[in-house]
């Protein structure tokens, strides 16, 4: 059985025992969060209203920050150059169970 959950703005496919990042969350590491799936499905596909009688149990495994990019910006004949990086947080949840 899967789900596709939705956290940050993203949506996400998981089943039990994935690790998968996410937008930054609050809560310690060790710390339970649970999700209302968008799409649930295995044998039978359950979405909308009825997705949101299961539940996506999840534990909070790290928080942390992931690799940095560079955002390069140029226009041509004003030597105008710019170079900016950014790191973005993340929480690594733990999927515990899709329950009904």
């Amino acid at each position: 059985m899967f789900a596709i959950i939705k956290s940050g703005g993203k949506q996400y496919r998981v089943q039990e025992g994935d690790v998968i990042r996410v937008e930054s969350l609050q809560g310690e590491a060790g710390d339970k969060v649970d999700f209302t799936p968008v799409l649930v499905g295995g044998e039978q596909t359950a979405y909308g209203d009825d997705a949101g009688k299961y539940t996506v149990n999840a534990e909070v495994v790290e928080h942390g920050r992931g690799e940095k990019i560079y955002v390069r910006k140029y226009k041509s004949g004003i030597q105008y150059r710019r170079r900016t990086g950014h790191r973005q947080s993340y929480t690594a949840i733990r999927i515990t169970g899709i329950k009904a």
